[in-house]
């Protein structure tokens, strides 16, 4: 397993499983495919772990076979800005998918931050970002979280608490927290704007104190809950953004780490360049061995 809160994650609206799911994969890639598949949420899918838990595969294949599931949409590395228990922090998760995805379905999961609270608190598709999976012309900011949001949207409920942009991102991480602790948009809204005093100077002072005096109680669950702000989709292997090179976008792997796939191979075992002379090599193998070469 690996350490609390990260690991393994399921992508959303998956088939079941079924003994046929991955019979078109080549047999190296179906094996590790349904072991991975196997592994509870929380698990570690790096390749070094991999390779201590799949007999028959050493690290440089298992590192193979999990590029050729991500060029194939099976998975993707993401890295999650969540808050939990009232604290914010980057998370690294690697998504799996046991129904394969497009590259344009993985980058709209990524920039939408939608399946784990936020569409309970804005309702489905009112969160979804924005940005080309195939292209560089997608935005290169982040969406705006649902925290934001609804510090943003304040000023249509109550015109005199409009805040500034600036102020917006000040409070955001107080609002993240009362979404943590279960509140709804709505309830955050009725909280900051009713009962006002008049006249009303200072729009963001009162937030702020607000926000912080009327902070609902914490969830008291096992394991808590958790509110994603935003996903960052990085590299397989290293902490290169889809917003950096486009190829993550595409296939989840940066330029670098696709290229590296030929350096698995130590030299000594490649082939040599142009024809083999064949018997130049026999005969040098038995001169070495203390043998005389055969005779021509």
């Amino acid at each position: 397993m690996a350490n609390p809160g990260y690991g393994k994650r399921l992508a959303p609206e998956q088939e079941r499983a079924h003994r046929a799911d991955f019979e078109l994969l080549p047999k190296r890639e179906a094996a590790i495919a349904g072991f991975i598949d196997r592994l509870p949420e929380g698990a570690a899918m790096d390749h070094k772990t991999l390779a201590r838990h799949i007999a028959g595969y050493g690290q440089a294949a298992i590192r193979s076979a999990l590029k050729a599931l991500s060029h194939a949409g099976y998975l993707r590395r993401i890295k999650e800005q969540v808050v939990r228990d009232g604290a914010c922090r980057w998370v690294t998760r690697t998504y799996w998918s046991r129904t394969p995805r497009t590259a344009a379905w993985w980058w709209e999961f990524c920039r939408s931050v939608r399946g784990v609270m936020l569409d309970d608190l804005y309702g489905e598709g009112e969160n979804r970002g924005e940005g080309d999976c195939e292209g560089d012309g997608g935005e290169d900011s982040p969406p705006p979280t649902a925290a934001y949001r609804a510090l943003a949207e304040l000023g249509r409920t109550e015109p005199r608490l409009t805040l500034s942009a600036a102020d917006c991102a000040r409070l955001e991480p107080l609002a993240a927290a009362w979404l943590a602790r279960g509140a709804t948009v709505a309830h955050l809204n009725h909280a900051l704007t009713a009962g006002l005093p008049e006249p009303l100077h200072n729009p963001a002072g009162i937030a702020k104190r607000r926000l912080e005096d009327k902070m609902p109680p914490e969830i008291s669950e096992a394991h808590g809950r958790e509110t994603v702000l935003r996903r960052v989709m990085v590299c397989l292997f290293c902490e290169t953004t889809g917003d950096e090179d486009p190829l993550v976008r595409r296939h989840g792997l940066c330029a670098v780490c696709a290229a590296e796939e030929e350096s698995d191979v130590p030299d000594t075992f490649r082939p040599a360049p142009g024809p083999v002379d064949v018997a130049a090599y026999a005969d040098a193998a038995r001169v070495a061995a203390g043998l005389p070469p055969r005779g021509r």
